[in-house]
């Protein structure tokens, strides 16, 4: 068991980068936490609430949810009343110091603020400013809010799991939505900032939920509708086809793809079909089998159901034919794979006692990631970043006196 040393140098590509963190809840932590894991200064601003996934049980104690302690490591967190003229010339203050501004409030409400591209830009016109929101601000629901489950009704993943379950249509247990959009927002500021070193120039970059996931989402999808006029329906087959689930086996659940062709000849030599391609052509090839997906996972089905799971382990790996068990949440934890790589750490928090955090899902061989610091209790470091803008201890401790901003003992 370890503890975290935010003292420790920070090692990654992004060492050295300054980053304003005005996100909250799923999309927007979970981009900024990358860039922290790479090195950057991550300041979290935060108001006297708090991010809502503070709240989000279960917790330890009320304030450090699970959720935002897998969200916001390499962070430090700064409470600001934007609302106040003192808070707000406080956010500004760190503005001009900064290398990158990350928000996801809708443009309207960050114009509000007097935080707009514009008004951030006069103040330090380098600054790459990243804005990850539901929709793009010159189409019908460009003021509209959006949140994962929402988004994902509307890029109609939630109807495609009804149609090929037969079932009503259910969301993926997961903030996907979220997620996707907040990697596509890593992707942007690692661009922006390399557009800078290269020209010198910041610039605005909005990020779009519904726009990025319909492409996500429609990259398999879209089908005969590529083509003007189209020339087939929408949809890819292998990924709709009803059996295309895990398989039952004799004792329990099998994750099987037997794709290309090497695979399939490998599979029915190894189960004694090697004749099956000669009396069923659509077994045949790639091209035949994609254009009869159903039938061939649902024999695909069938044979799987004849042994254990155990045994068909063996068997496929053998043929070199790609399979694994289903996991559950609690076996996953314990994967061999995942332990035997150390990607769960055990480390001791200074308040929360005991936890396990992941690791970096990347290796680095010259300039790796590392976690320095714990998810950041609300306002732990107000007086430390306030300090390192310039206020003396007097004014800072005006501040805390007249709500503009507040440390952790005072945030609980």
């Amino acid at each position: 068991m370890t503890r975290l040393d935010p003292t420790t140098p920070a090692t990654g590509p992004l060492a050295g980068i300054r980053v304003v963190d005005l996100t909250a809840v799923v999309l927007g932590p979970y981009a900024t936490q990358i860039l922290g894991d790479y090195g950057a200064d991550v300041v979290k601003v935060e108001s006297h609430a708090g991010d809502n996934m503070r709240y989000a049980a279960p917790w330890r104690h009320a304030g450090m949810g699970h959720i935002f302690m897998q969200l916001n490591r390499n962070k430090r967190s700064l409470v600001l009343d934007l609302k106040h003229p003192d808070g707000h010339a406080a956010l500004l203050r760190l503005v001009e110091r900064a290398d990158v501004l990350v928000h996801n409030l809708r443009p309207q409400a960050m114009a509000r603020l007097g935080l707009s591209y514009e008004d951030v830009r006069a103040l330090n016109p380098p600054i790459v400013y990243v804005g990850a929101h539901g929709f793009r601000t010159d189409g019908p629901y460009g003021e509209r809010a959006a949140y994962d489950d929402i988004i994902q009704g509307m890029i109609a993943l939630p109807w495609i799991l009804g149609e090929t379950s037969g079932d009503r249509p259910r969301y993926v247990p997961s903030t996907m939505c979220d997620r996707v959009t907040g990697l596509n927002a890593v992707n942007a500021v690692l661009a922006a900032l390399l557009h800078r070193e290269r020209t010198g120039a910041g610039q605005q970059v909005d990020v779009t939920m519904f726009e990025a996931l319909t492409e996500f989402v429609l990259s398999d999808h879209l089908g005969g509708e590529t083509w003007l006029p189209a020339t087939a329906p929408m949809g890819y087959p292998r990924l709709l086809a009803p059996d295309r689930n895990p398989m039952r086996t004799k004792d329990g659940y099998l994750a099987i793809l037997v794709y290309n062709d090497r695979q399939w000849r490998s599979f029915l030599e190894a189960v004694g079909h090697a004749d099956l391609p000669r009396e069923r052509p659509v077994f045949a090839t790639l091209e035949s089998r994609s254009q009869n997906t159903a039938e061939v996972y649902a024999w695909l089905a069938g044979q799987i159901a004849t042994r254990t799971t155990g045994e068909w382990l063996e068997i496929l790996d053998a043929a070199d034919v790609p399979a694994m068990p289903i996991n559950s949440l609690e076996s996953l934890l314990h994967d061999p794979h995942l332990e035997a790589t150390g990607f769960f750490r055990v480390v001791e928090h200074p308040t929360e006692g005991t936890i396990r955090m992941m690791e970096v899902p990347s290796r680095w061989s010259g300039s790796p990631p590392s976690l320095r610091r714990h998810a950041p209790l609300l306002g732990e470091h107000s007086a430390e970043v306030l300090g390192e803008l310039g206020y003396p201890p007097e004014e800072i401790e005006r501040l805390h006196a007249d709500g503009v901003t507040a440390g952790p003992a005072a945030a609980d």
